[in-house]
């Protein structure tokens, strides 16, 4: 079996209200979406959501043209090809391309043995996860956070246990605003605050300090993403565990701040961290250090059923809460790249089944994304 053809998607949906988050506010969603092509008939998906734009161009020029004839199976050896073209771009768009590809490539080699990527990468540890809501986000206009608990309550009526909204107004709003749904929840929700890398190390601290009483499982992304030292800084100093790592596209990234003790929680996502072969060598390194990962799930239906794969073969890991890690994230806002296949719902018991289908576990057509295309590409020998 060889490749035939890589074709791209950059899909965009429009949103009805911008939402937003400590550093910015936006009105659309984006994601590339890769389809490999074989000449036995058998394709798989992938996907890179961050800068679409460029991970096409880079996949277009540089990768598609080395794995067109290849096998597709071989997934091992076609990571390291494609990886070694980053040249300097190891922590950018290169590897985000590559992670495109290192799903779809994994998607077929499942499909093609009739097993899901679990398999290929040991065996599910589980068949359900605890899912968590990613949100609410910032509204635009008056207080951010005035429709927050409203939002909180309608999620939790359909089913889930687990919240992450998105700070980083001030440090005092901050603490006020989880105070809040701590009473509204419950002790065992379990309940965590997104910063966006939108403060600096004293004020992180500073919010984690009106944040105590909340009970966060976790602080993410206080500061900016390559800050080691001042993520080292607020971990040393706040009293839950500081997650990061969504922005970082390399196993030495990561080694980096495991090394400086600046993480409590690695938050690599398949999309950007390359794929499904670049995360399990952070998966490794995080059980070395008997760390926890929750892998961030962002974009499209794609990623999401990637992030499934992965959770399901990850250690189970007691961080604090009712639950063991690792959760599930879903973008519980208006998002029609995820719920184009329909929108992911938890049980009564806020958890979340994980495909055992062959691949991916996703029965997904071109057809399918047409509403949202805005570019489309086929690269071919």
């Amino acid at each position: 079996m060889k490749i035939t053809e890589v074709r791209g998607y950059h899909l965009r949906c429009r949103l009805a209200e911008p939402i937003g988050n400590a550093v910015t506010f936006f009105d659309s969603k984006d994601a590339l979406l890769v389809q490999v092509m074989t000449d036995a008939g058998v394709s798989g998906w992938g996907e890179a959501w961050s800068s679409p734009i460029t991970a096409a161009a880079y996949i277009r020029q540089r990768l598609a043209p080395l794995v067109l004839g290849q096998d597709p199976c071989a997934t091992g050896r076609l990571w390291r090809l494609m990886a070694g073209t980053a040249g300097y771009d190891r922590r950018g768009s290169a590897m985000m391309a590559t992670a495109a590809m290192d799903i779809a490539l994994h998607d077929i080699a499942g499909k093609v043995r009739g097993v899901p990527v679990s398999a290929l990468l040991g065996g599910a540890l589980r068949d359900r996860a605890t899912a968590y809501a990613s949100g609410p986000f910032m509204k635009p206009g008056g207080h951010p956070y005035r429709t927050v608990p409203a939002q909180v309550e309608a999620w939790a009526r359909e089913g889930y246990r687990a919240f992450k909204p998105r700070g980083g107004f001030n440090p005092r709003e901050d603490g006020a605003m989880m105070l809040a749904l701590r009473r509204q929840l419950g002790p065992d929700a379990a309940l965590m605050l997104d910063f966006n890398q939108g403060y600096t190390a004293s004020a992180a601290i500073q919010a984690a300090r009106h944040l105590q009483d909340a009970d966060l499982l976790w602080l993410e992304e206080p500061v900016g993403p390559e800050d080691v030292a001042g993520y080292q800084t607020v971990a040393r100093a706040a009293p839950m565990a500081i997650a990061g790592g969504e922005a970082l596209a390399s196993l030495a990234g990561f080694r980096d701040f495991v090394a400086a003790g600046a993480m409590g929680v690695l938050q690599p996502d398949l999309a950007v961290c390359g794929g499904f072969t670049g995360t399990m060598r952070v998966a490794a390194l995080a059980e070395a250090f008997d760390l926890p990962v929750v892998p961030h799930v962002w974009g499209a239906v794609v990623n999401y059923h990637a992030a499934l794969q992965l959770t399901s073969v990850l250690p189970a890991c007691r961080a604090g809460g009712t639950a063991s890690l690792p959760f599930i994230e879903v973008d519980v806002t208006e998002n029609p790249l995820l719920a184009m296949l329909g929108m992911p719902k938890p049980d009564a018991a806020g958890t979340i089944a994980i495909p055992d289908r062959p691949g991916l576990g996703l029965d997904l057509s071109a057809a399918e994304l047409e509403p949202w295309i805005i570019d489309h590409w086929i690269a071919e020998p």
